[in-house]
């Protein structure tokens, strides 16, 4: 396990486009699907990172609190499931089931768009406004494995009500995640990948 933390791809960057599976339902998603949600929330997670199996309870029932009030979100995986089946879809789907997702869990099985939004580890989230603007990148919270700090999704939410609300957040608000690094397929590494 490499910890690494999040490239902060810079803020009022367009989301990129992308159709990837539903690992529940096998149906494509994009981010056309949610055209008129005030907000989109892109969540890079997988199954085995200890970082995230330490949120990823807390981040689903946040994320369902707030799809109440408009918010479209998706998490994608996008590990080499080769190398780690415990991110191939069939266990994403196992996953997503257990914890009960209300949000689409896709697979990136070419890692073409972490590659795009310059994911660097998971946990990796993403806000972007009405316009598809990015708002905030980077950390759920200050909450990391072994340590006491509270699992409460303090700087997510925080994100969440600014684009909600159509503001921005200042950079003292945009706090970079710390993870276990995406696992890229052997010559597919990105430039911010640490060597």
């Amino acid at each position: 396990m490499v910890a690494v933390h999040s490239t902060m791809l810079p803020l009022g960057t367009l989301a990129p486009d992308f159709s990837l599976p539903d690992a529940v339902t096998g149906k494509n998603v994009s981010p056309a699907d949610f055209a008129g949600k005030p907000a989109l929330l892109v969540a890079f997670i997988c199954n085995h990172c200890p970082f995230v199996v330490h949120i990823r309870e807390p981040l689903a029932a946040l994320i369902k609190e707030y799809q109440v009030r408009g918010l479209a979100a998706v998490a994608i995986c996008s590990n080499d499931a080769e190398k780690y089946p415990e991110d191939s879809p069939s266990q994403m789907a196992v996953v997503a089931r257990k914890l009960g997702f209300t949000f689409p869990y896709l697979f990136d099985e070419n890692q073409e768009v972490a590659r795009a939004y310059h994911a660097a580890c998971t946990p990796d989230f993403y806000v972007f406004d009405a316009k598809r603007k990015l708002v905030y990148r980077g950390r759920f919270d200050a909450a990391r494995p072994g340590r006491p700090e509270p699992v409460d999704g303090a700087d997510l939410r925080a994100a969440l009500e600014a684009a909600l609300a159509g503001k921005s957040l200042p950079e003292s608000a945009q706090k970079p995640s710390v993870g276990c690094n995406i696992k890229w397929k052997r010559g597919s590494e990105p430039p911010w990948f640490p060597a």
